[in-house]
């Protein structure tokens, strides 16, 4: 009889300790967590667990205690779904409804956007000027910046897949750096796994050059797989591009945005007026349209090709033809 009634105090005591420690939770999750200000920013890094979590939030001062968000995030299941971002908080907030938050990634984006057309130098000056990019390759060569990210290439150009990034504060350039890489490696591979049969293109990095000249010299959506197409015609025969933006991005700071008559006279490894066959590197970072472009031409007996003025090309077949199409819409532009 006495050992019933012990475990009847034994049970007694374990509901009432139970319904203690749960009514304590229970205050406690619902309780509003104090803010050291509102709003209040922060960041989760990614590849932070758990434990690095909470204890950076305790370290905040956003959660009271460095054990209590662990154990609610394996209460209910969460312990690996905290997403990476940075995060603004307001309001009142308790711990179930911040837990919540993180879980959904609720985080305020910031951005980064590279243009397509757009040069190494010009990509490498947009991540300077970036408020929440840390830039670790000021006064890197291309070289040293290519062997962080583990490229192969010897020159930048034309690398770097042109797209927006979503990045958390304080990211790194040689973070971005990498992500735009690996995609550009990506399309460019996938995109090469599915080239036009007797492409006379020898690897990949000849088609992201190609794509690149096909990027500079397109006004109009619609004209990109012509103008590849001639290009890819001229590559057959073994006649010269002859491509203004080739030649304007080998003079480089030179250009003063008038190409001349001595500048496409002048040899230079991006001289395609004096030079047969691809430049040496690209000379821009292409889209996506321009690298399909580059690998599935158009078949078109084209070699040439003019700008209207308005976005538009004029292809023709032959030089006569091309040179009534050049001295009509120079005359339309000077009128």
């Amino acid at each position: 009889m006495l050992t019933l009634k012990r475990l009847f105090i034994f049970l007694f005591g374990f509901i009432f300790m139970a319904i203690l420690v749960t009514g304590w939770l229970y205050y406690h999750y619902h309780r509003n967590i104090s803010l050291p200000v509102a709003p209040y920013e922060f960041s989760i890094e990614p590849g932070s667990n758990l434990k690095q979590i909470n204890k950076q939030l305790a370290d905040e001062g956003i959660l009271p205690n460095s054990w209590s968000f662990i154990l609610l995030s394996r209460l209910l299941g969460h312990e690996s779904s905290v997403k990476a971002g940075d995060y603004r908080l307001s309001g009142e907030l308790n711990q179930i409804a911040l837990l919540e938050y993180l879980i959904k990634g609720d985080v305020r984006q910031n951005e980064v956007r590279f243009i397509e057309g757009w040069t190494f130098s010009q990509f490498r000056e947009t991540l300077y000027e970036h408020p929440n990019i840390r830039n670790i390759t000021v006064g890197m060569s291309e070289e040293e910046i290519l062997a962080l990210i583990g490229a192969t290439e010897k020159s930048a150009e034309g690398l770097f897949f042109p797209d927006t990034y979503y990045i958390v504060k304080n990211s790194t350039d040689i973070e971005v750096l990498r992500r735009a890489y690996q995609t550009m490696q990506n399309h460019i591979q996938a995109a090469w796994v599915k080239r036009m049969e007797s492409l006379p293109l020898e690897s990949p990095y000849e088609a992201l050059i190609l794509a690149s000249i096909v990027e500079k010299e397109t006004g109009m959506d619609s004209d990109r797989a012509e103008i590849a197409g001639v290009f890819v015609n001229r590559l057959r025969i073994g006649m010269r591009l002859q491509t203004d933006p080739t030649v304007i991005y080998g003079l480089g700071n030179q250009f003063d945005g008038n190409l001349r008559k001595k500048d496409l006279q002048t040899d230079h490894d991006y001289n395609t007026y004096t030079r047969a066959g691809l430049p040496p590197t690209p000379i821009a970072m292409p889209g996506l349209a321009s690298i399909y472009a580059a690998v599935n031409p158009a078949t078109t007996d084209s070699l040439y090709f003019v700008a209207k003025g308005n976005g538009e090309s004029k292809f023709s077949t032959n030089l006569a033809d091309h040179n009534r199409a050049v001295a009509k819409y120079q005359r339309q532009q000077r009128n």
